[in-house]
């Protein structure tokens, strides 16, 4: 196994161009947060009844991708996977830039971000989002405390026992987030124990994809050595990610349709909720699952770059949909005040609330995202997080050429042998 060398990113007009369509997508966003709360959130597609729109569901995906993305760093510290132990320097610098994106955008969207001095100085810790707000900034300090003793020659034999503490600390994390959900028993959309270990699926999915994408673009950019049997190991763990979603997705509404008081529901997001049940099935189920397990199971594009950029893409997209499904779609039904009665009222309680998201709302969203790009931009640029090399002889000291299967995979989309 050859000494890994890590290096800063170079500069040039590539960066600088990168960098101001990035800043382009945030000013974007700080103008889309300044209109809605200069003229009041009446301007924005949200109600009364839908008081998490898309912000929520943009910051929800960066916030379980951060946690997900920290995987890559788990499975070298914790479970001593060798070829993996690279990345953890770039896996923790992803998770804190997702995080902080995600964050940005939920207070951004409160329409009063000064309100948020109350909930972190005053807390009621029967709230799980004042859990939440705890378990947030400590993973931001844990994390940076993984990096630096990572990155830091004389604390390098802390990394395992910090490592252990960051992989327990997001499992934790993600528990809380899928607990915001899993909590609200007043939702029948949301009602459900299962919400957690599906939120912690969710984050390896989304994250490990959100992962796969950032390094394939920055070692072609930068023209850096990208393993073959390296990306065909983290493509096989993409699908059983995906397939992991689609379980506990299952598991969920069976669950939900054993109840007889979920089955109004049920029946909305699967059968009769129109834009709902198109994305839960085409977008999540189909598109965001099946297709992504396919591109990296079959024979024809396993073993491709390009078939493994498109799994990740459609992950990733499946995962909007998914978060669409369960924050918007969950609120459009409407809430059981009197069970068994009928409920008809001037304020259309008993009927489905409806909801178009406006144009500033998914410009906020792209604008968080755009934002933690540019942190791990910035980040790859100022400290030395990217390794000068990841091929297959870099990394695995078991490495054999050939020894996956004799194939190789081929920049261009073909398969070499």
């Amino acid at each position: 196994m050859a000494r890994i060398v890590y290096r800063e990113i170079g500069g040039g007009a590539g960066f600088a161009s990168l960098l101001g369509v990035l800043a382009a997508f945030i000013a974007a966003g700080l103008a889309s947060a300044w209109y809605m709360d200069h003229y009041g959130h009446i301007v924005t597609g949200m109600t009364n009844r839908i008081v998490w729109g898309m912000p929520h569901v943009f910051a929800v995906f960066l916030i379980v991708t951060a946690s997900g993305v920290l995987n890559i760093a788990s499975l070298g510290s914790v479970f001593g996977r060798t070829p993996y132990k690279p990345m953890a320097r770039l896996s923790g610098l992803l998770a804190i830039a997702f995080l902080v994106g995600g964050l940005t955008v939920l207070v951004l969207d409160l329409g009063r971000p000064d309100r948020l001095i109350v909930a972190m100085t005053e807390y009621n810790f029967k709230s799980i989002f004042a859990w939440n707000i705890i378990l947030y900034i400590g993973f931001l300090a844990v994390v940076a405390a993984y990096l630096f003793v990572q990155m830091e020659q004389t604390m390098s034999r802390f990394a395992p026992a910090v490592g252990w503490f960051a992989f327990i600390w997001r499992l934790v994390l993600t528990t809380g987030t899928g607990s915001i959900f899993g909590w609200l028993v007043a939702r029948e959309a949301y009602d459900a124990a299962v919400m957690a270990p599906l939120f912690i699926a969710m984050s390896l999915s989304f994250g490990l994809a959100a992962f796969l994408l950032i390094l394939m673009a920055v070692y072609a950019l930068t023209g850096r050595p990208l393993g073959d049997q390296l990306l065909n190991r983290l493509g096989r763990l993409l699908g059983i990610f995906a397939a992991a979603v689609l379980y506990f997705t299952a598991l969920q509404h069976l669950t939900n349709l054993y109840a007889a008081e979920h089955g109004d529901v049920e029946r909305f997001i699967l059968l009769e909720g129109g834009i709902y049940t198109a994305l839960f099935w085409v977008g999540q189920v189909v598109l965001g699952g099946l297709v992504p397990i396919a591109l990296v199971y079959s024979p024809a594009t396993a073993r491709t770059r390009a078939g493994l950029a498109a799994a990740s893409a459609l992950v990733i997209a499946g995962g909007l949909a998914q978060l669409y499904v369960i924050i918007v779609g969950g609120q459009a039904t409407p809430l059981v005040l009197f069970p068994g009665m009928e409920v008809q009222s001037s304020f259309q309680d008993g009927g489905i609330a409806s909801y178009i998201p406006s144009l500033p709302e998914i410009g906020l969203g792209v604008g968080g995202v755009a934002f933690a790009l540019a942190i791990a931009v910035v980040g790859m640029k100022v400290l030395r997080f990217l390794p000068d090399s990841l091929a297959d002889d870099a990394v695995d000291p078991r490495y054999r050429p050939g020894s996956d299967g004799g194939e190789h995979l081929n920049p261009a989309g073909g398969v070499s042998p």
